[in-house]
């Protein structure tokens, strides 16, 4: 099959490209900058552009059976807040009129839990949870949640198409970009923890259910991809072990993390710089919300891999690519 992958150069897209080049499958990807250096990216055919570019997609697309629409902005930070948008809810419905022109193409768009709706009363959130825009969301996740309406919007005419909604995607990666940062956290010896619980997913396990839903018959569904919940303390704990470091020991109780981004949010008004804890992520760090992955594991027989497990992995890949970026330093 020929496919088409956006944002090939984040951690997720760049594991979902090596595993189609080894199942045979002709990669097109976009890129921004420089070509991203992965394994085996000399045989991707990577195009320089932007998918805001509708005659760009329109060019790419031709020949293309499957589109994985994986590049997307994560952010909390408020002056990002129109990025978002533009990223996330305009480059998807670009992506989707692309798509709807060429015909004859299933998209995977891959949005986030945080666009799933939440319950005061269920112990446990499902993809049958209802968005409230009465709520207060982050503009992070209220640009996943539009976006995913443009997908809707596209199979409303006509378009097959399928989302995941992954928890946190853990993989080894660049220390300072997506989630590889909480490992950094952890290497660093930073003090502190909050006591709030997050949910978690093996980049291996995104990028198989992915690939299983895009290849089947299935179309016009969301799926959750989570692994399991863990509380930061007990995260922060595993990752020091695998380390070798110190766990942060230091609790941040949520009256406290509420001063702190108001002087966050001060300091960076004054000097101009971006703040190192915003309101948002203040408060989704405190909070504790268990997703269930039941729709998934039905579906194509899913089964995730431990999160123990997923820990230890990426922690002994991370060291053995700090080793290599020594040796090489060295030479």
């Amino acid at each position: 099959m020929t496919v088409f992958v956006t944002g090939g150069s984040g951690l997720l897209g760049s594991y979902l490209i090596s595993a189609l080049l080894a199942q045979g499958h002709q990669v097109k990807a976009l890129y921004r900058g420089q070509v991203p250096q992965l394994p085996g990216s000399e045989k991707v055919n990577w195009l320089q552009g932007d998918i805001l570019d509708p005659s760009l997609l329109q060019e790419v697309l031709q020949g293309v059976q499957y589109v994985f629409h994986c590049a997307g902005l994560v952010s909390y930070a408020p002056q990002d807040e129109e990025l978002l948008k533009q990223v996330n809810v305009e480059g998807t419905a670009t992506i989707v009129d692309a798509c709807l022109e060429a015909g004859n193409i299933k998209l995977c768009h891959v949005s986030s839990i945080a666009a799933i709706g939440r319950s005061k009363t269920a112990p446990v959130l499902s993809e049958k949870n209802k968005w409230d825009q009465a709520e207060e969301h982050s503009a992070y996740a209220s640009s996943k949640y539009f976006g995913e309406l443009e997908v809707w919007r596209g199979v409303a005419e006509g378009l097959k198409a399928v989302v995941v909604n992954p928890s946190v995607v853990l993989g080894p990666a660049d220390w300072n970009r997506s989630s590889t940062r909480l490992f950094k956290y952890v290497f660093d010896e930073k003090p502190f923890y909050t006591i709030g619980s997050a949910n978690f997913v093996d980049v291996r396990d995104v990028v198989e259910a992915m690939i299983k839903l895009t290849f089947s018959e299935i179309s016009g569904e969301r799926f959750i991809l989570n692994a399991k919940q863990m509380e930061y303390k007990l995260f922060f704990e595993q990752v020091a072990y695998c380390f070798g470091k110190k766990a942060p020991s230091r609790k941040v109780i949520p009256a406290l993390a509420e001063v702190v981004w108001r002087f966050e949010h001060v300091l960076a008004k004054v000097t101009g710089r971006r703040p190192l804890i915003t309101k948002d992520t203040a408060r989704v760090s405190g909070k504790s919300h268990l997703f269930s992955n039941e729709k998934i594991r039905q579906a194509i027989a899913m089964e995730f891999r431990p999160l123990g497990e997923t820990i230890a992995w990426c922690c002994s890949q991370l060291l053995l690519a700090g080793k290599r970026s020594e040796t090489a330093e060295a030479l």
